[in-house]
């Protein structure tokens, strides 16, 4: 596609189910990931980490679906998806608590899944286990939230116990040792492990977790109309962590 579609981190309200749909009904609470679709017999599906599905995702934007139809993410009043791929908020399989605002869950479809699924995946969730998060933005800041100037949001607003500037090598030497596992940074025999977003089952335990334990990831809600100015805000480096565009009252 010469112009590309965009938005991967979609909420919105059931408005019509096939008649193979088991799982869902009108006016359920849905979310969709970074994902709509991916072999669904490989050795990652059926361990449910579709996210390394051997054969690729069909990624929610600019992605070409097993019926040759190109997907064109979340800029819309409605989205179609397979039902295996579409994260339940509020009833049965994927299921939170009907509080959980619908605008906070978007952003922890794709950075809040990032930094969940490697502290799952590499147990740093143990009790006594020290984390280090190098960058507060849009990701990092869940990181914080999951496991505040800047160092005035982290200590105080995002919860960290410790705060250094990453360019000041005396306080970052100062963390080497106390730190059990850091985000962002590798050296001497650390692991180094990549993360691009999760599967289904990590995905809904991360909705599950920052439910019970109330964790929100910080988000201003605009009009589809002010997405240009949101993005220029970004590459101007005049924004803190994620904006969320209000779709359906922007169409009315």
């Amino acid at each position: 596609m010469e112009t590309p579609s965009l938005l991967h981190e979609i909420v919105g309200i059931v408005k019509e189910v096939g008649t193979n749909v088991h799982r869902f009904k009108v006016g359920n609470h849905v979310a969709v990931g970074t994902y709509v679709n991916s072999c669904r017999d490989c050795e990652f599906c059926n361990k449910k980490l579709e996210v390394h599905c051997a054969k690729g995702v069909v990624y929610t934007f600019n992605g070409i679906d097993t019926d040759g139809t190109i997907t064109k993410g979340g800029y819309s009043d409605y989205i179609v998806v397979h039902e295996r791929q579409v994260l339940y908020i509020m009833l049965y399989c994927y299921t939170i608590p009907d509080s959980y605002p619908l605008a906070s869950a978007a952003p922890l479809l794709c950075a809040g899944i990032t930094v969940y699924a490697p502290m799952m995946c590499h147990k740093m969730n143990q009790a006594g286990k020290s984390l280090g998060v190098i960058g507060l933005g849009g990701l990092g800041h869940m990181a914080v939230n999951t496991s505040i100037s800047k160092k005035e949001e982290a200590l105080s607003f995002l919860g960290a116990n410790k705060f250094a500037v990453s360019s000041d090598q005396e306080e970052m030497e100062a963390l080497v040792k106390p730190l059990d596992f850091i985000i962002d940074v590798a050296f001497e025999m650390r692991t180094i492990t990549g993360s691009g977003v999760g599967g289904t089952k990590d995905i809904q335990e991360m909705l599950n977790f920052c439910a019970a334990h109330k964790i929100y990831p910080q988000i201003k809600v605009v009009p589809i109309q002010y997405a240009n100015e949101a993005l220029e805000r970004l590459l101007k480096k005049d924004v803190k962590y994620r904006f969320v565009i209000d779709v359906e009252n922007s169409l009315k």
